[in-house]
């Protein structure tokens, strides 16, 4: 690991004032992408900004029809939370399935959501619910906000404050993960909005998240498993690794998308 100047602010302004003054800087949410990445001298960023002081990042509110979550919430508080099981309980099971115990209570919301593995569940999470992430400059939408592998509309020295989700009628999320890190190889996220259905993609993706345009017109005239019958989703685009080629994370978005409708449907 480089040497670097720590900062532990205990307010969003002044870690942006921070983030502004300093050069080279990196936020520190849970760390489980950045501290690693740093002891293999893979980053080396002069300054870093930790979050975990700030009150004002912290929290779970539910207003009418939204469930709003501070971004410094760690997995466990969300997958635990009585709003967040009440108003949405696919987004609590969601963060039940993150890693293991070490993980979901340390990782956070805001740090999944700004580092956007491209296996990370939280996207997924966000693109299906058609969430709005809030920072201290301004709002994004979740359409506008994952833009490719570990890049996303975030700017220099921006930091995401709370993450907004529309409540659906229905939602449900099919993970087949991979045994030893829990990363999904492929996951699949359903949400039904009034008559509109999102279906969101990860693991699979070689950009990352994305959406099943096909799949959702046929879920929003029929929300049943039967309507993507005969809908499969091309192998061009898919990743392929060690762990799955692109043929098989293909297959298995249309296993995952079928098992998450059928779950969705079956909350009634």
């Amino acid at each position: 690991m480089y040497a670097f100047e720590y900062h532990r602010p205990t307010s969003v302004k002044e870690a942006g004032s921070l983030a502004g003054q300093a050069e080279d800087t990196k936020f520190l949410a849970g760390g489980h992408t950045l501290l690693p990445t740093m002891k293999l001298r893979l980053a080396g960023p002069a300054n870093l900004i930790d979050l975990g002081q700030i009150a004002e990042l912290r929290g779970i509110e539910r207003t009418g029809d939204t469930i709003t979550i501070g971004a410094m919430m760690k997995h466990a508080e969300v997958a635990n939370s009585a709003d967040v099981k009440e108003a949405i309980p696919a987004l609590a099971e969601m963060a039940e399935l993150i890693g293991d115990p070490h993980v979901r209570n340390r990782g956070t919301i805001g740090g999944s959501v700004a580092n956007n593995d491209p296996s990370a569940d939280y996207p997924a999470a966000c693109l299906a619910l058609n969430a709005t992430i809030v920072t201290n400059q301004r709002k994004i939408a979740a359409d506008d906000f994952f833009q490719g592998i570990f890049t996303t509309a975030l700017e220099e020295g921006e930091i995401i404050t709370q993450i907004s989700f529309p409540i659906p009628s229905r939602a449900a999320y099919a993970k087949f993960r991979n045994p030893a890190s829990r990363y999904a190889l492929v996951g699949v996220f359903v949400a039904k909005h009034a008559d509109v259905v999102r279906v969101t993609v990860t693991g699979a993706g070689s950009n990352g998240v994305f959406r099943v345009p096909e799949m959702e017109q046929a879920l929003s005239g029929n929300f049943a498993a039967e309507a993507l019958d005969g809908i499969a989703v091309g192998e061009d685009g898919m990743n392929s690794d060690i762990h799955a080629d692109a043929a098989y994370r293909a297959h298995l978005v249309g296993v995952m998308a079928r098992r998450a409708v059928q779950a969705a449907a079956a909350r009634g």
